[in-house]
């Protein structure tokens, strides 16, 4: 039986090539590769699923900067699909907790900065009142969530690529765990978005 009664959701959201890669071997920076396949429809009802239901937004230092540098300026753009701006909406106004041992203050407002283990953060974070608490695409907090046995819901957008080598987000001597597929659509050039329950 999945967990969902017992108060907040963990709930992840990563990119994936069809080799298991979030980032090409080069520069794992670079998310051009993504692109494409982001603009989809089912990419972005995908993300729109996920943060309806979301009160808080959870970062690595290195996402947030690129996720709110680039979003803000979504909103009330020419021609923006209407999808994209709602997400942009909810990032600048949502309650963000960014995990950083380099920052000392928020550069953005509604934004709370961490340097604590990232599995303290999301036990208090789950302790408190709210809705789902939404990783967005920091692969390091979504690396240490899955080695703790965090995450309640795995969303994943996978792109019918291979990388050819990069870092993967499924690390050997994860903790055996099952998972539900609770929803599944496949889109425009092959795009795959997979959403699972973790069973507890």
């Amino acid at each position: 039986m999945t967990e969902q009664a017992a108060g907040r959701r963990v709930v992840t959201n990563m990119s994936l090539s069809l080799d298991g890669r979030y980032a090409g071997p080069d520069s794992p920076l670079d998310m051009g590769w993504v692109m494409p396949y982001a603009v989809t429809d089912v990419a972005r009802d995908h993300l729109t699923g996920l943060w309806q239901s979301a009160t808080t937004a959870l970062l690595g230092r290195v996402n947030a900067e690129g996720f709110l540098g680039f979003w803000p300026t979504v909103i009330g753009m020419e021609g923006v699909d209407p999808r994209d701006e709602g997400f942009a909406k909810w990032l600048v106004d949502v309650d963000k907790v960014v995990l950083s041992s380099t920052l000392d203050e928020a550069p953005w407002e509604r934004t709370t900065i961490v340097d604590r283990s990232t599995a303290e953060v999301v036990t208090d974070l789950k302790a408190a009142e709210g809705g789902d608490i939404l990783v967005l695409s920091s692969a390091s907090v979504i690396k240490a969530l899955l080695a703790d046995d965090k995450v309640d819901r795995l969303a994943l957008t996978v792109f019918p690529v291979f990388l050819g080598g990069g870092p993967a987000l499924f690390d050997d001597g994860l903790p055996a765990a099952q998972w539900s597929l609770v929803s599944q659509a496949a889109g425009e050039h092959g795009t795959l978005a997979l959403v699972y329950d973790r069973v507890r």
